[in-house]
């Protein structure tokens, strides 16, 4: 019932701002555009009579209607998490395009008219680029360059293995069925095979985040997803420039090619230049931090739009600019600018993809659909078969390049989770009006319904009962990542060394350019870190405050134990101090894997070794162990003396002594997991 509670607002406001839409125009004579009618003449604007109340909807129309349907979004975004075990069950994708289904029915009763749908316009300018910009910002990095090639090998060859197979074998199909789809052309059918063969990274997110698969299968997934949308793009813009001509050459076809490689270039450049330029600017704002953040979403954005006006490709410009700005924006500007910057990136896409999915569900609600069951069902089958076979033979030619291969449960996740979402649904409107065009809008909202709906729903049991590897909900420490950086430096030797250009030669070329010049350049002198663990430790601070920002509550399913009674406490302390005496008596010999085994008279000299020693008892002993013999009688009297002052204390003070020490040795994260450690340790 829980998350029943928004829908009441919801259906409130759709029906307000549907009955608004149809409010009489309350001006007699005709408006001026672009001018205030405050301003025209005073005969005009003066009314027959004066009013103490007036309702003046057109004049606010435009604005109001956007804040209610960002308001509907949110309110069923915040019911979905509400909604106790929904979440665990449906994904989120799912139930915002049931709200827009909703909706949408109460809009076609209300108004006996088709709803408002998403143009293209709005979808490509607006919503998707700061989806985009929030997965280029937030992209491991190293994970993403560690399998750059499987990604590029996927999103390429793999898109362009979609889009012809399932072009062909459509135009095989409107073959097999010449009375009803005699007319669709092979280039017609091409068109629709490139916009239906994009993987939306949207639904890819949605659906992966809340699955917690492990980073190499997420990062081919998403990486795959977000520049296969690039290719498909270009490919979809590359036939519908061949519709246009009269007859197709091969000359045309040469150039075409060319084109696509020009588009996807042009837009990392372009996207380079821009993330620069975002790195430089963010230098200078140390006197007026306050404005820092808005140069990110400026420049990025601006970069999209300058990819999109030279007809470059805008998904990679923004991914690229976001990528490239990211660790020397994160170095110049404060954490307040830097947390603003997060907070901001997710909220802005949070909105978006939410708007995108109810407005999924609203259009589905028109009057121009068009079935056909041959197409419909061919269509389904056929990308479910070119992406599953796609993904076997290219993985089958990869792994043999890969030190870590792609397991066969990998590639059924990435073969069942090439979800369609609004990239195609915005660009199958786009095509120009031809007597098909309402089967192919038809046939594209049911392909996006069943892969949201059907592999959505289902691919979270089918990684559960497959026992794919999850994701380590740990961050990593420093320690570890110092060491993962010494095998990088080792590897990147050893390749130098055997004449072998790999990627950690590369990697490291790129790490001292960087170093020696970047960023000289692109960072201020009061922000350049003076050691490389400053910086590692830097970057982990950033990223265990955006996991915990992201990660859910953490409910403890134990349930609250009673407190404990004064006499069971008296009988603790008593057995607890007992036995810590007993197991400070015990002699045990010490053993180290870096030195020899002694003599049986050496081990009895050993001083006894404690499982919970202290740090600064351990240093001593260490000391004494290694000094000259003139040294020691000093430590000796030193170490007497803190004896005599410990077994003086009362058994109370050594057992809370103990505690502290145990707590010491585990660690302890936070306050929640101080409380365990404590609680199993007394």
């Amino acid at each position: 019932m829980a998350a029943l509670w928004p829908l009441p607002l919801l259906i409130s406001g759709s029906l307000w701002a549907c009955l608004a839409m149809n409010l009489p125009e309350p001006h007699n004579g005709p408006l001026l555009v672009g001018f205030n009618t405050s301003h025209v003449s005073p005969s005009a604007d003066l009314p027959s009579a004066l009013r103490v109340f007036s309702l003046d909807y057109h004049h606010v129309q435009a604005p109001f209607e956007i804040v209610l349907w960002i308001m509907l979004a949110s309110l069923a975004k915040l019911g979905f998490h509400w909604s106790g075990r929904v979440p665990a069950v449906v994904p989120e994708s799912c139930v915002l395009i049931m709200v827009g289904l909703l909706v949408g029915g109460v809009i076609y009763g209300v108004r006996h008219s088709a709803p408002p749908t998403l143009s293209a316009d709005a979808f490509f300018l607006f919503l998707l680029p700061p989806i985009v910009l929030d997965a280029g910002y937030f992209l491991p990095g190293r994970l993403f360059f560690e399998n750059l090639g499987t990604i590029l090998w996927y999103a390429v060859l793999g898109t362009l293995w979609n889009v012809l197979g399932i072009g062909l074998s459509l135009y095989g199909v409107c073959l097999l069925a010449p009375s009803s789809l005699g007319d669709i052309s092979l280039l017609h059918c091409l068109l629709f095979g490139s916009l239906i063969a994009a993987v939306d990274p949207v639904a890819v997110l949605s659906v992966f985040q809340e699955m917690h698969v492990n980073e190499q299968l997420h990062i081919l997934v998403f990486g795959e997803s977000l520049l296969n949308d690039a290719v498909t793009v270009v490919l979809y813009k590359l036939f519908e420039s061949f519709l246009r001509l009269s007859s197709v050459t091969g000359l045309d076809v040469l150039v075409g090619g060319c084109r696509v490689v020009v588009v996807g270039l042009g837009g990392l450049f372009v996207g380079l230049f821009f993330g620069l330029v975002t790195a430089l600017t963010s230098r200078f704002t140390s006197r007026a931090q306050v404005i820092a953040p808005l140069f990110v979403f400026l420049y990025s954005y601006l970069s999209y739009l300058t990819s999109e006006m030279l007809h470059f490709s805008g998904i990679m410009a923004i991914v690229t600019c976001a990528v490239t700005m990211k660790q020397y924006v994160e170095a110049n500007v404060s954490e307040h600018s830097n947390t603003s910057i997060q907070y901001f990136l997710k909220m802005w896409s949070s909105v978006s993809e939410t708007l995108i999915f109810i407005f999924l569900g609203v259009s589905t609600i028109q009057d121009i659909h068009m079935w056909s069951w041959p197409f419909v069902c061919s269509t389904l089958l056929l990308c479910l078969i070119w992406r599953t076979t796609g993904v076997l033979l290219l993985t089958a030619v990869v792994n043999k390049l890969r030190r870590n291969a792609v397991t066969f449960r990998d590639q059924f996740i990435i073969a069942y989770g090439g979800l369609r979402g609004a990239i195609c649904f915005s660009l199958v409107f786009l095509i120009d009006d031809f007597p098909k065009k309402r089967l192919f809008i038809t046939t594209t909202i049911v392909v996006i319904l069943f892969t949201v709906f059907v592999q959505g729903m289902t691919i979270k049991p089918l990684v559960e009962l497959l026992d794919v590897k999850r994701k380590k909900r740990a961050l990593p420490t420093v320690s570890e990542e110092i060491h993962s950086r010494l095998l990088d430096h080792l590897l990147s030797g050893i390749e130098d060394v055997v004449g072998y250009w790999g990627q950690h030669y590369w990697k490291d070329r790129f790490e001292q350019f960087n170093r020696k010049y970047l960023r000289r350049v692109l960072i201020g002198e009061h922000h350049q870190a003076r050691s490389s663990i400053l910086r590692v430790y830097q970057e982990l601070e950033r990223r265990e405050q955006r996991g915990e920002e992201e990660a859910p509550p953490v409910v403890d399913p134990r349930p609250s134990s009673r407190p404990l009674l004064p006499e069971e406490m008296d009988s603790i302390r008593r057995i607890l101090s007992r036995n810590l005496q007993n197991f400070n008596n015990k002699q045990t010999p010490a053993y180290s894997r870096h030195t020899l085994h002694q003599n049986v008279t050496t081990d009895r000299m050993r001083k006894p070794l404690h499982r919970h020693l202290s740090l600064p008892l351990r240093c001593t002993y260490n000391t004494i162990t290694h000094c000259p013999q003139r040294e020691v009688g000093e430590f000796s009297k030193s170490y007497r003396g803190r004896a005599r002052l410990s077994r003086s204390h009362t058994d109370l003070e050594h057992l809370f002594k103990e505690l502290n020490v145990a707590l010491y040795w585990h660690c302890p994260s936070n306050l929640t997991e101080c409380e365990r450690i404590s609680r199993e340790e007394w």
